[in-house]
């Protein structure tokens, strides 16, 4: 996988809601954020949820997904052990499974920019032992 930056299911959702506060600012950082965007099918299940439950409309969506834009970074069998250590040493966030791919594929792909509005999750979360993200956009 080449170079890109994380997204999460905060970022994207207020990408597509242009009544979230956060819209024109996550819609910036996706401009301007090296491509590929990379996220996971956990996430992507979050944001389709999301949209359906508050929107009623997923079309948003698929157009982002149809663009090429978006790379979904696998999660196998292999990467659940480490899976449940992430959500083990951050329970008491608690880190959702979600986030926790999201912080494995950082560590496996060695991405260290992520678009997220959860600021507060993604600066107590680290890769590794202690690398910390470069989060955009900024609060």
């Amino acid at each position: 996988m080449a170079g890109g930056a994380l997204v999460d299911t905060s970022a994207l959702y207020a990408f597509l809601d242009v009544n979230e506060p956060w819209h024109a600012r996550c819609k910036a950082a996706i401009a301007e954020a090296p491509l590929p965007l990379v996220t996971t099918a956990a996430v992507l299940t979050e944001l389709f949820h999301f949209l359906l439950r508050r929107l009623r409309n997923q079309q948003g969506a698929w157009r982002l997904l149809r663009s090429g834009q978006i790379e979904i970074s696998p999660i196998a069998t292999a990467d659940l052990p480490a899976l449940d250590t992430l959500m083990a040493r951050y329970a008491d966030r608690p880190m959702d499974f979600a986030d926790a791919t999201l912080v494995r594929v950082a560590e496996r792909e060695s991405l260290r920019t992520i678009l997220t509005i959860d600021h507060d999750d993604f600066e107590t979360y680290r890769i590794g032992r202690n690398a910390k993200f470069r989060i955009l956009p900024a609060r």
